[in-house]
């Protein structure tokens, strides 16, 4: 029996198309979240609290798209088709995002800190205090509702016939960057009034956090399937949050420079790294179903997935997707970004870049991204693959994270270049 994924471009097209719309939708409207909330009193008076704003939301792509890659792979397996192994899996998976939360959240707001430190030599404790209590929070909480709502999506593609490869990871990323971005600023500002009053209610919070993990290790130590990435998966996940922390940084200078690149950020970033989840997930359940962790199918070299004529020019079932999804990247942004516009119409306050000049370089940049992702993505698979690494656990981290720094410096090269040569572009209304 063949192994290839059966459905044609046609279908592969169409059954992107609506999660992607979504996820774009909600990409939106986390932009628009984002240019409200840097204007709140907590991002005024802790600003760097922006530096863990994409750490926090590469969570998805860390954990909630990465749980979903998983199950996606298991539901195709027909490991999750009886009511038992559904509740063993979902259980222990639950549990292991949770350990996997609590642990990158700590670790982003230390290294967040850490880069705040840096430029001054100055370090205040309290807002330190501050950031690790939000951090943890938003993490633990937005990837308990997200990583349920991943459940559902996957239980249902699965039972309508759809296959969950090209349906959960889009829809992990629709709800998402929302989802944590409104989490941080409700719980960002309820700690900020515990840090001008009650300080050590932040500590409080952190201590807690902090004691919950050895029992969410237990009950993900109990199964065999997270055993193992439990163990053996932070490497991906922390070097993932350390690549988002460092376009954290240069969010942070950007928006300072241009207040509306905030609601262009969530969108470029999360379109590339949506996409390239997707081929992911495809392509690691492919390598689940036609062969053995450390042998590559058919006997396939590494060399092979360094060609970028094979990525995207040939015949090959991965090189068709990688074009049906490249083709989804200008019509998306040109409907994202005219969302954008209408919903900032209203506003003065926030007058978003548009013009011919911003437009192209918004475009070309956003081929960039979606191509460089792509490419990594079929090599990283293989490379993880040969080194006997499952690529469920570890190639959408690192793919959403480039994806975020890619997508943030090349979002300010566009902003400054179209400052330089239109600046009326950025300005007017």
């Amino acid at each position: 029996m063949s192994v290839i994924p059966a459905e044609s471009s046609y279908v592969l097209f169409f059954q992107v198309l609506f999660p992607f719309a979504v996820a774009g939708l909600g990409m939106v409207f986390a932009g628009l979240v984002l240019s409200i909330v840097v204007t709140w009193p907590l991002f005024e008076e802790i600003p760097e609290i922006l530096i863990l704003v994409p750490a926090l939301l590469g969570l998805k792509g860390n954990l909630e798209m990465t749980l979903a890659s998983r199950l996606s792979t298991l539901a195709n397996l027909g490991h999750m088709d009886s009511s038992k192994q559904r509740k063993d899996v979902v259980i222990a998976n639950l549990a292991l995002v949770q350990v996997q939360a609590t642990v990158v959240a700590f670790l982003a707001s230390a290294f967040a800190a850490a880069l705040a430190f840096i430029p001054s030599g100055d370090f205040d404790w309290a807002h330190g205090a501050l950031m690790c209590a939000s951090s943890l929070a938003t993490a633990c909480s937005a990837s308990l509702v997200l990583s349920l709502l991943m459940v559902v999506v996957i239980v249902t593609s699965r039972k309508y016939n759809i296959n969950p490869d090209n349906v959960a990871t889009p829809i992990a990323a629709s709800l998402g960057d929302l989802t944590t971005l409104t989490v941080l600023a409700f719980f960002g500002s309820v700690f900020l009034k515990a840090h001008n009053t009650e300080s050590w209610l932040n500590v409080i919070v952190i201590v807690l956090f902090l004691l919950l993990l050895p029992f969410w290790i237990k009950i993900a130590n109990e199964n065999e399937g997270t055993q193992e990435t439990l163990y053996n998966g932070w490497t991906p996940v922390i070097m993932s949050m350390l690549i988002s922390s460092a376009g954290g940084f240069i969010l942070e200078t950007a928006v300072r420079r241009y207040h509306s690149l905030s609601t262009y950020g969530p969108v470029l970033n999360g379109v590339g790294g949506n996409l390239a989840a997707v081929q992911a997930s495809r392509l690691s359940t492919y390598f689940h179903k036609a062969g053995t962790v450390g042998v590559l199918p058919n006997e396939w070299t590494v060399s092979r997935f360094t060609s970028v004529q094979r990525a995207f020019f040939s015949k090959e079932w991965d090189s068709r997707s990688a074009r049906v999804l490249l083709l989804l990247v200008v019509p998306g942004h040109i409907c994202f970004n005219f969302l954008i516009q209408l919903f900032t119409l209203t506003s003065k306050n926030n007058v978003t870049p548009h013009g011919p000049l911003f437009t192209s370089l918004y475009m070309i940049a956003a081929i960039i991204q979606v191509v460089i992702l792509l490419f990594v993505c079929q090599l990283l698979v293989a490379l993880l693959w040969k080194w006997k690494i499952d690529p469920d656990n570890s190639v959408i981290p690192y793919l959403t994270a480039l994806g975020d720094l890619l997508g943030t410096g090349l979002l300010f090269i566009v902003f400054l270049t179209t400052d330089h040569f239109d600046p009326k572009e950025l300005t007017s209304s």
